[in-house]
């Protein structure tokens, strides 16, 4: 299998006075894992279902390869296709469901496909089960089988609508490494949809924000998270923190920022820069991640700490998310991340120093939407 480049120039959908999609121009490079994230209502799917020929695009051009596929129908698009639900058919085996494309397609017969349906059914792990039923498998291998069923014509683009919401946790996070594993070992080009942005981060080569039909950023898993590119895609990536502030100057390569009378923090002039630029006296937001926050025994930080009482912590196993309150910005709470094991030292109502690494900080405007 030969992954293309799948190509989306200007795409637009609308229904009737909706925009579904918002003009939106994406280009995925053969063999690359891309997913698309973003709240219900954002446009993923419905982009998506463009991309598969199932909806037809109020505008725009889909490229597969040097192909203009835009008004193609699914048939002729060579497209794979994973859905939530898998849409396995009942009455047909684990083989059988495997084989339907091909012999719809007339691509095989016979020993040849025979042939090529075992070899599916060997890399997805699933031989001994050739000759049951969807009825008599798990929610895993269900879904292993949708994916062999998806894999087995070759297709260049492999699309997948939120394959492993039906699935439990753990089961969900062993499949996430199996389909990783099988899009490398085949050089597939991948869209994936999902709207749970942790497994988003751990498949892909590149994540797509999406908001209101609209194309907010992509980048790398790190980029998005350590470079956001508005409070939206900070907020719905990952978790952060957000404290009001103003904008007092700049000092050197510092910007100065005001979080309430007295305080002041410092962070590298250039953060947030290419997002906007703010003026003196403007207000803004600051945002920080929970890893990015430290915490002291009250009177033990040092002279730029704030004030705060931990208010509750939940505990997630080597690690622990403390909620403090800063008492000098009643309406701020922050969550601080840190081992278990130091947690214990800070029970609720304890009073602490709270210390953020300003260099980590990033700014900005306060008309931004957050995520839903």
């Amino acid at each position: 299998m030969i992954g293309r480049r799948l190509i989306l120039s200007g795409l637009q959908k609308r229904y009737a006075d909706v925009w579904a999609v918002k003009e939106t121009n994406l280009e995925i490079e053969p063999g690359e894992f891309v997913s698309i994230v973003g709240p219900s209502g954002s446009g993923k799917t419905s982009l998506l279902t463009m991309v598969a020929g199932f909806e037809m695009p109020t505008a725009g051009i889909i490229r597969i390869g040097d192909k203009d596929v835009t008004h193609l129908p699914p048939n002729r698009r060579d497209i794979g296709m994973v859905f939530q639900k898998y849409a396995l058919f009942p009455h047909l085996t684990v083989g059988q469901n495997i084989a339907f494309p091909l012999k719809m397609r007339r691509a095989l017969s016979g020993a040849p496909l025979k042939r090529r349906v075992e070899e599916i059914l060997q890399l997805v792990q699933l031989s001994e089960y050739r000759d049951r039923y969807p009825s008599q498998l798990s929610g895993g291998q269900q879904q292993r089988v949708a994916v062999a069923r998806a894999l087995v014509f070759d297709p260049p683009i492999i699309l997948m609508d939120e394959p492993l919401g039906a699935l439990d946790k753990k089961l969900r996070e062993t499949m996430q490494f199996e389909l990783k594993r099988l899009q490398q070992r085949l050089g597939a080009t991948v869209v994936y949809v999902t709207h749970d942005q942790d497994e988003a981060l751990a498949m892909s080569d590149r994540v797509a924000v999406m908001k209101d039909g609209a194309l907010q950023q992509i980048g790398s898993p790190v980029e998005l998270y350590s470079k956001p590119a508005n409070a939206f895609v900070a907020d719905f990536i990952g978790v952060t923190n957000f404290m009001p502030g103003i904008h007092i100057g700049i000092e050197g390569n510092q910007d100065v920022v005001q979080l309430a009378e007295g305080i002041l923090v410092r962070l590298p002039y250039n953060s947030g820069r290419e997002m906007f630029n703010p003026v003196k006296g403007s207000a803004l937001r600051l945002a920080i991640r929970p890893e990015h926050v430290c915490l002291a025994p009250s009177g033990k930080g040092d002279n730029s700490a704030l004030a705060g009482i931990v208010e509750t912590s939940v505990f997630f196993g080597p690690t622990q998310i403390l909620f403090v309150r800063l008492s000098r910005l009643r309406d701020t709470v922050l969550r601080v991340q840190m081992p278990a094991s130091r947690a214990a030292c800070f029970e609720r109502g304890t009073s602490v120093d709270v210390l953020i690494d300003e260099a980590r900080l990033q700014i900005f405007p306060v008309k931004e939407a957050f995520a839903a």
